[in-house]
């Protein structure tokens, strides 16, 4: 039988930051969900799920320690700085 470990990884708090402050500029209200760490017991396969950070409606994919944002998938990346764009409309 396959067990999958899941464990919880915090939000890296600059990164929280630095979203909250681009959401304050333009007047609206981030939620944010952590991402997680999923391993396969007795192997060497892990998953690193990103956390998701949902701005009207949008789904923001994110690593810790990372200066890329991706938009609904991970094909899909943008400068942080870029956010703004897409949020501030």
């Amino acid at each position: 039988m396959v067990k999958i470990i899941k464990e919880e990884l915090s939000f890296e708090e600059s990164l929280k930051k630095k979203i909250e402050f681009i959401c304050d500029f333009c007047n609206t209200t981030p939620k944010f969900i952590n991402g997680s760490i999923r391993k396969i017991d007795k192997t060497n396969l892990t998953y690193i799920e990103p956390h998701r950070i949902i701005i009207n409606d949008i789904t923001f994919l994110a690593f810790n320690y990372s200066n890329e944002i991706f938009i609904e998938n991970l094909s899909n990346n943008i400068k942080l700085s870029g956010v703004s764009r897409k949020v501030c409309k």
